[in-house]
């Protein structure tokens, strides 16, 4: 069969994909229903906690699996189409079964299959994601917050937030593109859309905050959305599909690093959801993870927060977690690797295709061919660090050689 025979089939395959997933909305519809807050915070402040009763409605995607079947049994293994649909398929029913599953220790086995556990080694035979999530937090709490500026301490609500981050928004887009909102029933202090991000009315922001969400929530969920979105052959990279989260969070978070834009306070929260995921696989229950935020500085508020997005769709007795916090070190790790790797290797031009949609670092080696002949193209939008790899090969060719650096070797400073 000729190839664009090839590709034109695996494109009607990933438009029935696109419709097949249309329902199945993992976050959203794992979330806690509203009102769980305030009766466990006074159940804790009366020194008497109760665990949160959580009630989940019954969700059955039959149909929406066995069109998904269907499609993967038609996809060609072989092609870097099929590859990526068969793939994104398998993703697709492991949420599904999971939404389906809402509630029960099942859910969680679920969760560590899409998205992994805490005790995973990082690239490399590396330490694993929990051990560098302690690492983090122990230079989080060797530091002293007087280490602070004055002017980062000052906490920015919510709305002055959105005001800030929608001029900058559309200052890069030079337009209204993406709009900022505020949302009260958020669970994370922000979510981004293509052309929606959504901030968590009433909370508190700090200093770093502003840069973090243009970087990490606007110039890397909402660009590959909306880069994904021009793909012709292939509009499911516009879909967050359970199985590209670690890349993309480790994109994202990677973003902050890069562009300076993210501080230890920052690398110690990522690193606290780490932590407690893997308290509640072994056993620790919504109380004692709750517990654990507050203990290590967090506000009763944001450690119902934390705790919650631990216990998404899981039972809160413990033994069972909502796994997708262990992704983030692990694909920040991940991303960093590929593109000093990228580096070495004279390719980091192709680390631009990252953009032209929501893919996993193995979906860009398969797609290479896809985009060097046009059938994927290039993202319309691009942040600037990526646009200016010069400056960015300069960072990254530093990275290299530092590593070569023996620090238990050198002299201690006094």
């Amino acid at each position: 069969m000729p190839q664009d025979m090839d590709i034109a089939r695996h494109a009607v395959l990933d438009a029935r994909l696109v419709q097949a997933v249309r329902g199945i909305r993992l976050l959203g519809l794992s979330s806690w229903p509203a009102g769980q807050q305030e009766p466990f915070l006074e159940s804790v402040r009366r020194g008497q906690p109760r665990l949160p009763v959580i009630e989940y409605p019954h969700h059955d995607f039959g149909d929406a699996r066995r069109e998904l079947g269907e499609i993967a049994t038609a996809a060609d293994p072989a092609h870097p189409l099929g590859n990526y649909l068969q793939e994104s398929v398998r993703s697709w029913d492991l949420a599904a079964r999971l939404l389906e599953s809402l509630g029960s220790a099942r859910a969680g086995e679920l969760s560590i299959e899409l998205f992994g556990r805490p005790d995973q080694p990082l690239p490399g035979d590396g330490p694993t994601t929990r051990e560098a999530a302690r690492h983090f937090i122990g230079i989080a709490d060797e530091l002293d917050h007087e280490l602070l500026a004055p002017e980062e301490q000052v906490p920015v609500s919510a709305t002055a937030l959105q005001l800030q981050l929608q001029g900058d928004l559309d200052d890069f887009f030079d337009g209204r593109v993406v709009t900022v909102e505020l949302d009260s029933e958020l669970l994370a202090k922000a979510a981004a859309g293509a052309t929606r991000i959504r901030l968590r009315q009433g909370a508190a922001f700090g200093d770093y905050d502003r840069r973090q969400l243009f970087n990490h929530e606007a110039l890397v969920h909402s660009l590959t959305a909306l880069n994904g979105r021009e793909q012709a052959v292939l509009p499911s990279l516009a879909l967050s599909s359970p199985r590209v989260t670690e890349t993309q969070e480790g994109l994202a978070t990677f973003a902050e690093q890069i562009t300076g834009s993210i501080d230890i306070e920052r690398m110690k929260r990522i690193s606290l959801r780490t932590e407690a995921v893997a308290m509640a696989l072994e056993g620790a229950d919504f109380v004692e993870v709750f517990r654990y935020f507050v203990g290590e500085g967090q506000n009763e508020v944001e450690s119902f927060s934390s705790a919650q997005r631990v216990f998404r769709g899981v039972p809160v007795s413990g033994g069972a977690a909502f796994t997708k916090d262990a992704t983030y070190l692990r694909g920040l790790v991940r991303v960093h690797t590929f593109f000093r790797q990228s580096l070495q290797h004279e390719r980091l031009p192709h680390c631009r295709w990252l953009f032209a949609g929501k893919m996993t670092l193995d979906d860009l080696h398969g797609f290479a061919p896809l985009f060097e002949t046009g059938v994927l193209v290039a993202p319309r939008w691009l942040p600037e660090w990526v646009e200016r790899a010069s400056g960015l090969a300069g960072m990254l060719a530093f990275s290299l050689f530092a590593n070569r650096i023996r620090m238990d070797r050198l002299t201690a400073i006094e």
